[in-house]
């Protein structure tokens, strides 16, 4: 019995921070209430699991950088090339930011677990910047702490690209990584 109730718990849970992604989304200021309205529960129940609004906010933001991480690990950035990897995770995690714009980009301060999970993400940024390097993808004396800036900014920017929201196949994650990858690599020069 234990067990079936904590199953459903987490389907609370995950039930009302995807419901909390799309409602905040429209309406930054939306209710506990509107979010229990549109994840299919009741007030109470919302209030059971996130004591306030803070507490809801803290828990998306743990849980989509969690899937950031995820992410990551889901394309097994050490099995491949750099190349394949970087594009790899590029993809999976363009598709994490699509799915939840709002939590990704509202200023939330960091828990002790967010901010693990970030140091998480940026350590595994780092690494796999510095495979880049060595293979040859980067230039030798390319500083990597800017490179890693710069890649979060061409994933940041690759979502909102003017125009995306009249061309559904703009938003492809898969072109979208082959963007920003390509952009990362060789800028807007012309080729050799």
């Amino acid at each position: 019995m234990g067990r079936a109730l904590r199953a459903d718990a987490e389907r609370s849970v995950r039930a009302i921070l995807e419901a909390a992604e799309r409602v905040l989304a429209q309406d930054a200021s939306a209710s506990m209430e509107q979010i229990a309205e549109a994840a299919g529960l009741t007030r109470i129940t919302v209030h059971r699991r996130f004591a306030n609004r803070q507490a809801l906010l803290e828990a998306l933001a743990l849980s989509a950088k969690q899937q950031l991480v995820d992410a990551i690990e889901e394309a097994r950035p050490d099995a491949a090339p750099a190349l394949v990897a970087l594009y790899r995770v590029t993809a999976n995690v363009l598709r994490v930011k699509d799915t939840w714009r709002f939590t990704l980009s509202h200023s939330t301060p960091h828990t002790a677990a967010t901010a693990a999970l970030w140091e998480e993400i940026d350590t595994r940024t780092v690494e796999l910047l510095n495979r880049a390097q060595r293979e040859g993808l980067l230039a030798p004396d390319a500083d990597l702490d800017w490179t890693r800036q710069v890649y979060y900014a061409l994933l940041s920017e690759a979502l909102d690209r003017p125009g995306a929201d009249q061309d559904p196949g703009a938003q492809d994650p898969d072109a979208l990584a082959a963007l920003v990858i390509d952009t990362l690599l060789h800028g807007a020069g012309p080729r050799d």
